[in-house]
């Protein structure tokens, strides 16, 4: 469990909240806004309206007792450049940002963020490899290179084990965890026994995703 003060509840920082709440930490909320902050109460362990570039509110926070500081401020690039700024000053252990352009990440990373999001940019990438590939189910990006997907077993490999498809060596490729009925299981070796009723969780390079499964 992680202390995080979150700051701007829009509509990616109020999901934020409601999946730092289900992940069970603790959720100190910042908001200009009264009607967000009074919508939130129910997800976060406490919040406050205030603004989030005035150095004397951000110092009454304590920023140097939350494991993470999210500025998850949308619509307003300069408000959300000062908070991140400003965050680190006054002693933020990690600082995470929301960018919406490459150029909002250079100036984020500049200013005191020790990361960036890019929650539209990565819904539009998911978006458009799971509306143009019918068998990916899910696609997580992992770093710049490489990615962690969900995908339907091939036709061509059930009924054969892990072994015997060999994706590690074809593909360099490795089959992470089968997944039955929303249960995940690790415990992959070459006699894992694949079938039409999984889906696989595999990891790798993005070229060699695209090869393998045809995205």
């Amino acid at each position: 469990m992680k202390n995080v003060l979150l700051i701007g509840l829009g509509r990616f920082g109020k999901h934020m909240a409601m999946d730092l709440n289900r992940l069970d930490h603790q959720v100190m909320a910042v908001d200009l806004n009264e009607d967000r902050i009074n919508d939130i109460l129910p997800f976060v362990t406490n919040a406050q309206i205030g603004d989030s570039t005035n150095e004397d509110f951000i110092r009454s926070l304590g920023v140097n007792n939350y494991d993470l500081c999210i500025v998850a401020i949308g619509n307003n690039f300069q408000s959300s450049l000062e908070t991140t700024s400003l965050l680190k000053e006054l002693g933020a252990k990690r600082v995470v940002s929301r960018a919406e352009r490459d150029v909002q990440a250079k100036f984020l990373l500049r200013n005191g963020a020790d990361s960036v999001v890019y929650p539209e940019k990565q819904v539009a990438e998911w978006a458009a490899i799971r509306v143009t590939a019918d068998h990916i189910l899910d696609f997580i990006e992992v770093d710049d290179s490489h990615a962690i997907c969900e995908v339907e077993v091939p036709k061509s490999w059930v009924g054969r084990t892990v072994g015997q498809i060999d994706v590690r060596r074809k593909y360099n490729l490795n089959i992470i965890a089968i997944k039955k009925n929303q249960d995940i299981d690790m415990a992959i070796s070459s006699e894992t026994l694949l079938s039409h009723d999984i889906t696989l969780l595999v990891l790798g390079d993005y070229k060699a995703l695209q090869k393998c499964f045809q995205i």
